[in-house]
């Protein structure tokens, strides 16, 4: 029996939503327009290849976490540029950004201040922009950061890299490298596999980018940078720290993803399949010690599933957001669950990660794994800086 929903009013109407392809660092179109504009843009196509006029859109939640210009008016913007006047705000959260904003989007549904709630999450990792800050105790009268790249390398709370986090937290598990690039190469070739049935069919969007002019820059049609590998390869990469190469991490990229948060009986109506409910049971957040940052999301998923009275047995599909291939072994020595079922229609690991939309489209494929296998729980995890794991649980019937 399935415990109460953390929402019991708001749903996800199955179907109406999309995510673009993740194409890596400066390795496409993405990389030349303002990201803010092309989520909007992005959001007004997905809506109607989906079938939903903008008119049934009451609110807007959006989720990012590198600045662009004119991010100062946010959601209000956004959805100008998606030619609907609406209001809404911004939610950032790190790593953790996509699904903060799918939970927002559903406490307002359940606030029953608006019906129809449109989440957008995007970034642009790209030429990341400098910011200039006053530091007032200091003796510089300024300092200037680069908001991705130096966030990256340097914690203030611990002044260690992400990187470091994870081979603190490998060594802490004991952790031997083999197992992290035999995690790898599954990774890849669950995407792969995935990709070549035609699941992405179901839940990517492909965009064509234009300037303002309206000239053609490119098309997004591909998680770009996204390569076969082997084994041997994996074996043969550099160490940067222990358990982590260049293979057994992430990598930067820009991208967007959207859904929808609704009631039951408009779920119904906008849905392509109004048989199908989504509905959200619950969610945990936890923090892990300093620098110990992938083994934050099982804490989180150990308490979340306490309090529901689950067991992870219940679980139908794991989706987590997983930076380095470390999480996936720190999960398991933490829950028992075998790596090998985790994310069997692909993962932040291999098609990259621009921080806002990463576990939206996580999300999303989640639950459209979920309506293949007949439905079940879908549980959805991941580490966000500052050594936090999130954790949530939708169930679909």
């Amino acid at each position: 029996m399935s415990p109460p929903a953390l929402f019991p009013r708001a749903r996800i109407p199955y179907g109406t939503w999309g995510s673009s392809y993740f194409p890596a660092w400066q390795t496409s179109a993405l990389a030349q327009v303002n990201i803010g504009q092309f989520a909007g843009e992005s959001m007004g196509r997905v809506l109607g290849l989906r079938g939903v006029p903008q008119r049934e859109l009451e609110y807007l939640v959006l989720g990012s976490t590198v600045p662009w210009h004119w991010k100062f008016w946010t959601a209000p913007m956004v959805a100008s540029i998606m030619g609907h006047r609406i209001p809404g705000f911004h939610v950032e959260q790190a790593c953790a950004t996509g699904l903060q904003a799918v939970l927002m989007g559903a406490a307002t549904v359940e606030a029953q201040s608006h019906d129809t709630v449109g989440v957008l999450t995007f970034d642009r990792t790209s030429d990341s922009p400098v910011g200039v800050f006053p530091e007032r105790r200091a003796y510089e009268r300024t300092q200037a950061i680069a908001d991705v790249w130096d966030n990256f390398g340097f914690d203030p709370a611990t002044g260690k890299a992400m990187i470091a986090a994870a081979g603190m937290t490998a060594r802490k598990y004991r952790i031997e490298r083999g197992e992290t690039d035999e995690i790898s190469f599954l990774r890849h070739q669950q995407y792969f596999d995935t990709k070549e049935r035609g699941f992405f069919n179901k839940t990517m969007v492909p965009f064509d980018v234009l300037t303002v002019q309206g000239r053609p820059l490119g098309t997004v049609d591909d998680d770009v940078g996204v390569k076969p590998v082997s084994l041997g390869q994996l074996r043969a990469q550099r160490e940067l720290d222990t358990c982590v190469t260049s293979g057994t991490q992430t990598h930067a990229s820009d991208g967007m993803a959207c859904l929808l948060v609704t009631t039951e009986e408009r779920a119904k109506e906008l849905s392509p399949r109004p048989e199908i409910s989504i509905r959200l049971v619950g969610k945990a957040e936890a923090r892990a010690q300093p620098s110990l940052m992938p083994e934050a999301p099982g804490i989180a998923v150990n308490r979340l599933m306490d309090r529901l009275g689950m067991k992870l047995d219940d679980i139908a599909v794991f989706k987590n957001h997983n930076p380095f291939a470390v999480n996936d072994a720190v999960f398991q020595r933490q829950t028992g669950v075998e790596w090998t079922d985790l994310n069997r229609t692909g993962c932040s690991l291999v098609w990259g990660h621009p921080q806002g939309p990463t576990l939206t489209r996580s999300l999303i494929e989640g639950l459209e794994e979920a309506v293949e296998l007949g439905g079940g729980h879908v549980l959805l995890f991941g580490c966000a800086a500052g050594d936090v794991g999130i954790a949530a649980l939708f169930e679909v019937s």
